[in-house]
């Protein structure tokens, strides 16, 4: 067994650790679905961060900054912009739905109807995204072991669907804020390296072989980047500010946790592109040639760049722990979406239409059994993504963003301040975005597009790809979004139980949610002990792979790295307020 499996095999058994640890804060489905909405702002904002990123980030996302540079950092940019607009509106307003599952929130809002709608819409975009990430981490995975990519896939599933049906979710965002420090303390050592390899940020850039560092290459139109560039920013902030995707900050003890969650995630999206992608960038300008290094992977050889510049550049056991933290990140975009799902399907269908007297404990198991069901799908869908070897895993996040996640937001987030619609708005708006969807990705050609522009240069590949994306967010915010806001033509009173329902969801909006109590706080300081605990061990773990075989300056990589991580573990240790404590145990005597 070499350093890097020992290295991923010992992260694994951490990891398990935690969810071992965590079990014991779930007693019911409230517990098991949000952490009994009682989590501290820096456990949420790192499960908030953490959703959008994964194994995905360092392939797909890695290897379009390898071939056009900045332009992918725009999606993650786009990513702070929208929690930027969570801290300052959006993620108090989330939390004060007092709701266990996103689903109840859009029941009280559009009716019981858009309840079954919505949840039997809402969970394959779960499954499908899930799957994207795991076909990601598998790329990785099948690099550095030699695996067969599909076996990887199933038995990283695997690993990922036994994690993730034992802690529910405290276990998920716990070993979510660990995932965040080990990935970001791994990603900035890998970038100090890169920049002192390519000479600076500068000369990085001046290297870039492509003539425009900021849009990459294979464009004719600038205007069509332009117009991607500024409806990814749209559709970032409409993903990041809706009601299905509070869930995020359903598990924050009050308001104000929740807002600061969203500082956090904010943060960590704005400067994290600069970091993640720097490798990339520095080997672009090496100019090496992956699809002869890879040959084959084909198409996707540029997934293959951090993996490439980790091997390369990187201290020996550097790849080990590399790859634990991209499967760390896929891990927890993987239990997040596995947890998410199975709260919707076991509140909003089981619970609200089969068992409505069933009893938590009946309810947590179904939970666990419902989370394996949809794990298997994931694997299943992640082996029928790389069976698509024509297409890219960056086209493929983007399509799916663009044409299923995009208009299922549209009536999530425009019913938040649009009251007076009748309720088929909710799921006919759907059944529209169904529509436009379909017409985008399978009738218009990029043929149809130099036709109807009369442009004199046929569209790159890129650019059709990159306009598929433009049209699709353009004809759901036009139609999709024309259809909800048009519905309100026909508005009538609602009848006394749902106007109470809706009157109820309003009211909750607007009143701020204040946590306080001896018990809070005696849980907070579990939280913080527990998790700077464990995360201190991890830093001196990571301090002490100062002993393999590297020069020097490869041994004090390791060293930059785990103080890192264990700085961040001490901190949280030192938080920990031991004189309320004494006085609970004095209360307690």
């Amino acid at each position: 067994m070499d350093i890097n499996t020992t290295v991923v095999g010992l992260y694994f058994i951490f990891l398990i650790a935690i969810g071992w640890m965590f079990r014991t804060f779930t007693n019911s489905t409230s517990d098991y679905f949000r952490g009994g909405g009682n989590m501290l702002w820096w456990m949420v904002g790192a499960t908030a961060f953490m959703t959008q990123f994964s194994a995905w980030t360092f392939s797909g996302g890695a290897g379009k900054a390898y071939s056009d540079g900045f332009s992918v950092a725009i999606i993650f940019i786009g990513n702070a912009f929208g929690y930027l607009m969570n801290y300052l509106y959006f993620a108090p307003k989330f939390r004060q739905m007092r709701v266990i599952t996103i689903i109840e929130a859009i029941r009280m809002r559009f009716g019981r109807t858009n309840e079954q709608v919505f949840t039997w819409s809402s969970m394959p975009n779960s499954v499908v995204a899930a799957g994207i990430w795991l076909n990601g981490l598998a790329i990785i995975a099948s690099g550095i072991f030699g695996f067969d990519m599909n076996t990887t896939i199933v038995v990283t599933g695997l690993v990922v669907l036994g994690m993730s049906v034992t802690g529910g979710s405290w276990a998920v965002i716990a070993s979510d804020f660990m995932q965040m420090v080990i990935i970001m303390a791994v990603t900035v050592t890998a970038a100090i390296v890169a920049l002192v390899h390519g000479g600076g940020a500068s000369n990085i850039v001046e290297n870039f072989p492509s003539e425009s560092f900021i849009v990459g290459e294979n464009i004719n139109y600038l205007s069509i980047f332009g117009f991607w560039a500024f409806f990814i920013f749209l559709k970032q902030f409409t993903i990041t500010n809706n009601m299905l995707n509070s869930y995020r900050y359903l598990a924050a003890k009050d308001s104000n946790n929740a807002r600061k969650a969203a500082l956090l995630a904010c943060f960590l999206s704005a400067i994290g592109p600069v970091i993640w992608f720097m490798p990339s960038w520095f080997v672009a300008g090496q100019g090496v040639d992956l699809a002869s290094i890879y040959p084959e992977a084909g198409r996707k050889a540029g997934d293959f760049v951090y993996l490439y510049f980790v091997e390369e550049y990187m201290p020996v056991g550097m790849v080990g722990l590399l790859i634990a933290a991209m499967f760390a990140a896929t891990m927890s975009s993987m239990d997040s979406g596995l947890n998410r799902n199975s709260g919707i399907f076991v509140k909003n269908f089981y619970e609200s239409v089969l068992r409505p007297r069933a009893t938590e404990k009946e309810l947590v198991t179904v939970s666990k059994i419902t989370s394996t069901v949809f794990g298997v799908l994931i694997i299943l869908v992640a082996l029928f993504i790389n069976s698509l070897k024509g297409l890219s895993l960056f086209d493929t996040m983007m399509y799916f963003g663009a044409l299923i996640g995009f208009p299922t937001t549209i009536p999530a987030l425009l019913g938040f301040f649009i009251k007076k619609t009748p309720d088929w708005a909710g799921w006919g708006t759907l059944a529209v975005g169904a529509v436009v969807s379909y017409y985008v990705g399978i009738v218009i050609t990029a043929d149809d597009i130099q036709n109807w522009f009369n442009l004199d240069t046929a569209l790159t590949g890129r650019e059709w790809s990159d306009t598929k994306v433009v049209i699709g967010l353009v004809g759901h915010i036009v139609f999709t979004g024309g259809f909800f806001v048009l519905s309100t033509l026909f508005y009538k009173p609602l009848n006394e139980e749902r106007q109470k329902d809706v009157d109820q969801f309003f009211t909750n909006l607007a009143t701020p949610l204040i946590s306080e109590g001896d018990a809070q706080k005696a849980l907070d300081n579990k939280q913080r002990r527990m998790l700077g605990s464990l995360i201190s061990v991890a830093g001196i773990a990571v301090m002490a792979m100062f002993v393999l075989p590297n020069p020097i300056w490869g041994r004090m990589v390791f060293v930059l790295c785990g103080a890192i991580v264990l700085a961040v573990g001490l901190l949280l240790v030192k938080a920990v307020d031991d004189k309320r404590e004494r006085v609970l145990d004095k209360q307690q005597a």
